[in-house]
């Protein structure tokens, strides 16, 4: 990551900065994964038309988290379909479908990993149940985007798994983070990685160094070997690495472990390690990009560039510069999108933190990312300490984890309630339903269906005073209210 963005829509985050026809894995294809075959009778990409008729909803549940923090995922009990549409109406039409949702998560720093780790056991326990089981107040995380070497976000110093030519070894990440991604997946065995590089090795680039420089074109091949290995040596600890990034950041070298990667630099490589990938026999993904919303450009020139690659598989984006409409650029052109990184931090006033990064993130990371086609909700650190670290830089307003970890005390951040709305009820498979909604600043929403037909709906009122209004599916309305700055999940059946 780089710079920390004010998690708040008065002080938007600032970083430091034609459809493909032979790509085989198409959004289209992806995204109505687990729909029936007597679904799939659309006419056009996101629209697939119901094979039979559908009974309306009578009655759905709520789960509230209040700016306050008074209530966080407090269940609401039952709301009847027996209301009249309000001023204020989220109008939900099955029949337009969307991308799938691929799953929500963080990523497990070695920072994150050390606290975790340095927990005493029945509070480490306590606190993966917690993550990534559903059982109790378990939010039943999805997915992890795992960093593969030395991060700004580390408990010692820098390090790849090959910084002698020669001598490969995933051994440093086997002593804290294998083993929290192993419980993990203990836990659910269902989650997604993906593996995403910060820097190749200092003998692959410019400057000898894991700080910035670029990745020399001698070494494509030694990098792209590197990065096989990576996912094989992961695989051989248990823990698949579905997905892959080629290089975090690429337009932001800076003084932690980095490295400068043009569009067309990234295109050419894309090409070395689909070879290697495909020689080694693995299946594993590729998304371009991995950088801000504000360059929207770079991922569709290399996504152009490599439209003959299958495993080239979308672009991913991060939250510290630009808007989330941006997305919307690559998904008309018919490209996948996974929102992959963003690290919310304090607020000037402390205590408005919560509220502020509640409002913040459920508005832009939920609802804008997946209303323009993201499939994906990945924030930064799983878990930080009181003063946002370890980490290396670039943290001047403190950077906040999921969870907060000090000493044998942890504290449930307003991430940790930002993903859960989510992940405790939204299966991986699902597909988002065309809903409408208010723009950003309003009551905004995204609606889901769940591979078993469930409905869910996520709320946020980004507006500053309580909302009332209806959720209106077949004709049959719920009628509900939702204070300033809070959010919700509605799920119904129909």
């Amino acid at each position: 990551m780089t710079a920390q963005p004010a998690p708040h829509p008065a002080s938007h985050p600032a970083h430091h900065p034609a459809r493909r026809p032979t790509r085989h894995r198409s959004p289209l294809r992806v995204g109505l994964l687990g729909l029936s075959a007597a679904a799939l009778v659309a006419g056009g990409l996101g629209v697939v038309a119901s094979g039979s008729a559908q009974a309306a909803p009578t009655t759905a549940r709520a789960w509230l988290t209040t700016s306050d923090g008074q209530n966080r995922l407090a269940d609401q009990g039952e709301l009847s379909f027996d209301g009249q549409p309000a001023g204020t109406n989220i109008e939900v039409n099955a029949g337009q479908r969307h991308q799938q949702f691929s799953g929500a998560g963080a990523s497990v720093t070695e920072a994150s990993a050390s606290l975790i780790q340095g927990l005493p056991g029945g509070e480490r326990d306590a606190l993966l149940d917690a993550l990534f089981s559903r059982d109790g107040d378990g939010i039943g995380l999805s997915y992890l985007r795992q960093p593969l070497g030395s991060t700004d976000f580390n408990s010692g110093d820098f390090y790849t798994y090959e910084d002698t030519p020669g001598q490969f070894s995933i051994d440093r990440d086997r002593e804290q983070i294998i083993p929290v991604l192993s419980d993990a997946l203990d836990r659910n065995p269902d989650i997604r990685l993906m593996g995403s590089p910060w820097s190749p090795p200092a003998w692959m680039k410019s400057g000898n160094s894991l700080n910035g420089g670029s990745l020399l074109p001698e070494h494509y091949e030694d990098y792209a070997d590197y990065l096989v290995n990576a996912v094989r040596a992961y695989a051989d600890a248990g823990i698949e690495l579905t997905d892959l990034t080629a290089q975090n950041e690429p337009l932001f070298a800076t003084s932690y472990p980095s490295t400068s990667m043009s569009a067309a630099e990234q295109a050419e490589f894309f090409r070395v390690l689909d070879a290697a990938l495909t020689e080694a026999g693995l299946p594993t993904n590729l998304f371009a990009y991995d950088h801000n919303w504000d360059q929207p450009g770079y991922p569709l020139e290399v996504l152009g560039a490599t439209s003959d690659i299958d495993r080239v598989a979308g672009a991913a984006f991060h939250c510290y510069g630009g808007q989330p409409e941006a997305q919307g650029e690559l998904v008309a052109a018919g490209e996948r999108v996974f929102f992959t990184e963003c690290s919310g931090t304090d607020s000037e006033n402390g205590s408005q933190t919560f509220a502020d990064t509640l409002r913040w993130q459920a508005e832009n990371l939920v609802v804008r990312n997946m209303r323009h086609g993201g499939e994906t909700v990945i924030t930064w650190n799983l878990a930080l300490d009181a003063n946002g670290g370890p980490h290396q830089g670039h943290c001047d307003n403190r950077c906040n984890g999921v969870v907060e970890i000090a000493g044998d005390q942890v504290t449930r951040n307003a991430e940790f309630y930002v993903l859960g709305h989510l992940t405790k009820f939204l299966d991986p498979g699902a597909v988002r339903l065309e809903s409408s909604s208010e723009g950003p600043g309003g009551l905004q929403n995204v609606v889901f269906e769940n591979p078993d037909g469930t409905r869910v709906a996520y709320v946020v009122n980004a507006s500053g005073q309580q909302r009332d209004f209806s959720i209106t599916e077949d004709g049959a309305s719920l009628n509900a209210s939702l204070p300033a700055g809070a959010v919700a999940t509605y799920t119904w059946t129909v």
